[in-house]
Order: structure tokens, then sequence, then C-alpha cells
């Protein structure tokens, strides 16, 4: 999720498991495996209607205004509810957010109701874009550079397979953020291997500062699940 009017991606995390090595990997490095893992993991990604995520991020600075982390269900075709955590003001804010079909809604601070907000002034875009398969996170599953396959790890009784790759930084910039999109931004995505889902993606670049590196780690999880969103009343 970029901090103009553009899909949040995006969106860094709660509790990271433990990865625990499950065996298996003899095509560990294999560049032709990894970029057949990420393509699975794009399918699947664009064909589930829902997921809930998790983003959280370190290094974030301590002035200014970004997003931070925030929690919530996401829909298709562009529906979004949960909570976001902005930086503004030198302290963190719990924003309640809504997102149908691209309006945004915000329960802001001392508010009893929702209001429409134009979410570029809290430093992220639409997060119900996070699954759009034009604007969303399986545009990086697809432009992955130097993919390089890791061994199968087990994640909460579940086994993996981890990625890494380099994304490049002019995506990122309008997918999530970046202050110098002529750098590439380092990625770890989980995948995994039953289900071919995306469970986690951990990206580490310029994303507050051109000097600074920071990262972004978001968990996916409930795939597929019943959700619904609505429009919230405002007032």
């Amino acid at each position: 999720m970029r901090r103009t009017a553009a899909p949040l991606l995006a969106l860094a995390l709660l509790a990271v498991p433990v990865l625990a090595a499950c065996g298996g990997g003899d095509d560990a490095g294999d560049p032709e495996a990894a970029a057949e893992l990420l393509a699975q993991a794009r399918e699947t990604l664009d064909g589930t209607d829902s997921l809930h995520f998790v983003l959280t991020s370190e290094n974030a600075p301590d002035t200014g205004t970004e997003l931070v982390g925030g929690e919530g269900d996401i829909a298709r075709p562009a529906s979004f509810e949960g909570t976001l955590q902005v930086l503004a003001m030198g302290s963190t804010l719990d924003l309640a957010v809504i997102s149908v079909d691209g309006t945004v809604y915000a329960q802001l601070p001392f508010a009893s109701g929702y209001s429409v907000v134009d979410p570029a002034q809290f430093g992220f875009g639409d997060p119900g874009a996070l699954i759009d398969p034009e604007t969303g996170i399986s545009r990086l599953l697809g432009s992955a550079e130097s993919a390089e396959l890791g061994e199968e790890r087990r994640v909460d009784g579940e086994v993996v397979r981890e990625v890494t790759a380099e994304l490049p930084g002019d995506l990122v910039e309008q997918i999530l953020t970046s202050e110098d999109p002529t750098q590439a931004v380092r990625a770890r995505f989980s995948v995994a291997v039953e289900s071919g889902e995306l469970l986690r993606a951990e990206l580490t670049g310029p994303f507050f500062t051109a000097t600074d590196e920071a990262t972004y780690t978001l968990e996916l999880s409930e795939f597929g699940a019943d959700v619904e969103i609505t429009a919230p009343a405002t007032g």
C-alpha cells in the first residue's frame, strides 16, 4: 500500500512463527523450481475470494505520517475491514477502517462513527485492493528476480518452502511505497507446499527513507473464508 492514492499493500507483523527444518529440499537453490512455486502462489492468491492479513514493520521512523502495521479481512472484489496502525504526530494511532468498492471509511480519533477519508493523508492507499490481480501483492510474485528456492520448513505444523528474490523498486513503489525506487527490494516468501498459499512475505528496502532500510512483513491466512463486508453508516 503506497502512501499516495495507490493500493495497500500494503502493506510487517505479529509474532513470527519459529521455522524448524523438516528435511527435503534437494532442489534448494533451483531458480526454475523457485519460479514455479511463486507462479503457483500467485495463481492461488489470485483465485481466493478472501483472506486475513497481519502487517507489521521494523525500523519505522518516529516522525512523519506512515503506515506501520495493521490487521484485517479482505474480500473480492474490493472490500476490507480491520484496523490499521498509522504513525502520526509522533504517536501510533489505531484506525478502524472499512473499504468498499474504492470508498474508504475510517473512525477518526474521538469520533463516534465513520467518515469517508482520503487514505493517502494517513500514509496508505486503498486496503481493499490488496488482492486485486492488477494492483495487489500477487504482482510482486510475478515480478521476482534472481529467485532461489530454500529448504522445506514447518510453520505451525504446515510444510512450507521459502523463496528469496529481488523485486524491482519501481514496482514496489506502485504497490507499497519506496523513497528510492531505483533500489531493488529484497524479498523472502514462504509458500505452503500442499496448498500453494502464500503464508508470509517479508520485504526489506528503502520504505521510509532513501538511505535506511526497513522491513514490512505480511502474514496471510484464512484463504477463502466466508467474509461479508458492508459500507458503514456515516455521519
